[in-house]
């Protein structure tokens, strides 16, 4: 079986920033083992699955270890391949995921993606998300993942957390996120319990920053960066239900998987 797969570069404008993902284009689903064993196997933060055609597609999107819910960066990086191959005549796409239907559009280079909103409630931080970032938030909100907030720029760059702590946190995953110095705001993201110590940039994790910032700085449209080693832009909108989300992409390899 030969299975076409395409490396993109995600939420950035050079190779070797942003967040890689793998993207695999098939004629129909394979069996769930498969499917992860290719995930585990290209041994990147996703890989993405899709099946479909004419501007609709099914997307499934899975990690080394385990499938997920919703995955930003494999969506724009999906559709940054489609638009240049088999949609190169359409300016959107639609996807139908464990998360609904999510809507890529395009304007010359810069892709928007149109996700649900996930606005974060206050809570309180558990012994396991406080010992494992090594650092006291000043706030702990949550959503589907604990969201902690400092106070600086320059505390979210320098955490230092202890994964195998984090790891047993009792959400998904955990963001880290600070008024920015240049931006509106910067975070980190880390799911260690999902095989991911830290992911580069998380477009999901978005649908928790976006509606927490816009109503704490009072603004709709914001300028985020997110300031793990390999880093990356996104601008963003807070459009009530659902975030824009938009960014770039490059290609950085393509070939075919031998199974």
């Amino acid at each position: 079986m030969k299975i076409p797969v395409v490396h993109v570069d995600a939420f950035t404008s050079q190779a070797f920033r942003g967040n890689p993902a793998a993207v695999c284009p098939l004629e129909s689903w394979l069996d769930d083992q498969t499917l992860q064993s290719i995930a585990a196997e290209n041994n990147l933060s996703e890989t993405a699955f899709l099946v479909g055609g004419n501007g609709r597609y099914e997307i499934r999107w899975m990690t080394p270890v385990t499938e997920v819910d919703l995955c930003g960066h494999a969506t724009l990086a999906s559709a940054f391949v489609l638009f240049g191959e088999a949609e190169k005549g359409r300016d959107e796409v639609v996807f139908r995921s464990k998360s609904g239907e999510l809507k890529v559009r395009r304007q010359g280079d810069l892709l928007t993606l149109d996700f649900p909103s996930r606005p974060p409630q206050p809570m309180t931080a558990s012994e396991d998300l406080l010992e494992g970032l090594g650092h006291p938030p000043r706030e702990v909100w949550a959503a589907r993942d604990y969201m902690a907030v400092f106070e600086t720029e320059e505390e979210v760059r320098t955490l230092a957390p202890d994964f195998g702590r984090l790891a047993r946190v009792d959400r998904f995953a955990v963001i880290v996120t600070a008024r920015g110095d240049r931006v509106d705001f910067v975070s980190r993201f880390f799911a260690p319990g999902q095989g991911l110590p830290e992911d580069p940039v998380t477009g999901s994790a978005h649908c928790t920053l976006v509606p927490f910032w816009s109503k704490r700085l009072g603004k709709k449209t914001l300028h985020a960066l997110q300031v793990s080693a390999r880093g990356g832009e996104l601008f963003c909108e807070d459009q009530g239900e659902r975030v824009a989300i938009s960014g770039r992409a490059v290609r950085y390899l393509q070939g075919t998987i031998e199974i």
